[in-house]
């Protein structure tokens, strides 16, 4: 099994659990997920087979998109409806705040990872510390708010509930964007549910539920739900390698190509035998007048058995 399935993973199940079931499930130890989601929330998870796992450095370019909630008026030490209540406020923001607010936070801004999280400073998570009671300084971090949209607003609530939409960079804690917006508006938040709809190119509507799974598992045919590896990498350019270099290829050995550097647009392309089989990311390379290029990832099953195939 090579390939990537889409999980829905639901509330109280860490990203590392769905790891552990799947092993348990389908016998398979090369098993890894493709972007941590934190225990309460729900949504898509990427997880790798086999071969797939040596993709998971590039998961963490993509951007994640997510619907969340969070209520107004309420401070929680996790930044979650899982902690314990520090701060409560009367003061209500009014729609033009919350807009003004929104469109604040839309682009780069500096956020600080919250305590309750799996960072590590000096070799400790920081949620180790924090259920010691412990609270250090944390250095922030950059992130990139790509869009963030205001689904609804029940304002005539006690406290009231803000829906909203996020498009993010990699590392942001959308959490901590809930309580840095509550911050702000002067009244303080917390998330109180959270799903991530999309990771990069796969959305939560080609996600399989666990049940779903357990049930082609059951019919011997997880392995027609996994995603083909190279549908990661469709904004590359793809190249072919003939049959007479592949040896060459995925021995770590230059080899020329047809073309030239600027059709391919990008210095990483995906790489293909003329059969069609996906042999895994290459680097493209000008050399003396010619166009080269270097294995950069391997990701063929065997491929000692595929260079045993190529004709001399």
């Amino acid at each position: 099994m090579d390939g990537i399935l889409l999980v829905i993973k639901p509330p109280d199940m860490t990203s590392f659990d769905v790891v552990a079931w799947l092993r348990s499930l389908t016998g398979v130890k090369k098993i890894g997920h493709g972007g941590t989601l934190d225990p309460s929330a729900c949504g898509l998870i990427p997880v790798c087979f086999g071969k797939a796992t040596k993709t998971i450095e590039y998961f963490q370019n993509f951007d994640k998109v997510y619907r969340a909630e969070m209520i107004l008026g309420i401070s929680t030490n996790t930044q979650d409806g899982d902690g314990e209540i520090v701060e409560e406020s009367d003061i209500r923001p009014d729609i033009d705040a919350i807009n003004a607010v929104f469109r604040d936070f839309t682009g780069e801004y500096e956020q600080i990872p919250p305590m309750f999280s799996a960072v590590k400073i000096k070799g400790k998570k920081l949620y180790e510390l924090a259920r010691k009671g412990i609270e250090i300084e944390r250095k922030e971090r950059k992130v990139n708010i790509k869009s963030l949209k205001l689904l609804h607003a029940e304002l005539d609530l006690k406290n009231p509930v803000l829906r909203f939409e996020v498009r993010c960079s990699k590392g942001t804690y959308i959490r901590t964007l809930c309580h840095d917006i509550g911050k702000t508006l002067g009244c303080g938040a917390y998330m109180s549910f959270l799903v991530r709809t999309q990771a990069g190119p796969f959305s939560v509507c080609e996600g399989l539920t666990p049940e779903e799974i357990k049930g082609l598992c059951a019919e011997n045919a997880l392995n027609s739900a996994l995603k083909p590896m190279d549908v990661l990498f469709t904004d590359y350019s793809s190249v072919i390698v003939d049959d007479s270099q592949i040896k060459k290829y995925v021995n770590g050995m230059p080899v020329m190509i047809k073309g030239n550097k600027s059709s391919h647009g990008k210095s990483r392309v995906r790489v293909y035998s003329e059969k069609g089989l996906f042999l895994g990311i290459g680097l493209v390379f000008p050399d003396d007048g010619n166009i080269m290029i270097r294995s950069e990832k391997l990701l063929v099953k065997n491929p000692q058995a595929l260079t045993g195939q190529v004709k001399k």
